[in-house]
């Protein structure tokens, strides 16, 4: 099984200050261990990392060191890190569950996910489908 990493779950394992660091850390040093196991990332979920870790922290992380760190941690999974391109189109019909604007990636995430037969992989409770890192 491959899980899509949505942005909150990727920038939660990259920054030790993150409060669900140690929850996300955990569960992907074990699921990245023996087996078939993989992690995927995609352009969206690669922007909003940079983006997110730069606003949650302006004074201490540049554009540069948030990309320093998603290479670090990519270059850490190896070969247990996909690249999965965007291929969905950006105007499409959102599912009923998707009322605000905040939830439009988490549904375009889900949908891109479903479509690879990937597993999108999150923090969030109101994602219907998506799989939440215990």
């Amino acid at each position: 099984m491959t899980h899509l990493l949505d942005v909150n779950a990727l920038v939660a394992w990259a920054w030790t200050d993150h409060p669900h660091h140690l929850r996300v850390d955990r569960w992907i040093t074990m699921i990245i261990g023996p087996g078939e196991r993989r992690l995927a990332t995609t352009p969206i979920v690669q922007l909003g990392f940079v983006r997110v870790s730069v606003l949650r922290n302006p004074q201490g992380t540049t554009v540069e060191m948030a990309t320093r760190r998603l290479d670090e941690l990519v270059d850490y999974l190896d070969t247990r890190h996909g690249f999965l391109p965007d291929d969905l189109p950006s105007c499409r019909p959102f599912p009923a569950w998707c009322r605000n604007p905040k939830h439009t990636t988490d549904a375009h995430l889900l949908a891109l996910a479903e479509k690879h037969g990937l597993q999108l992989a999150t923090l969030d409770t109101r994602i219907p489908g998506a799989f939440v890192i215990p």
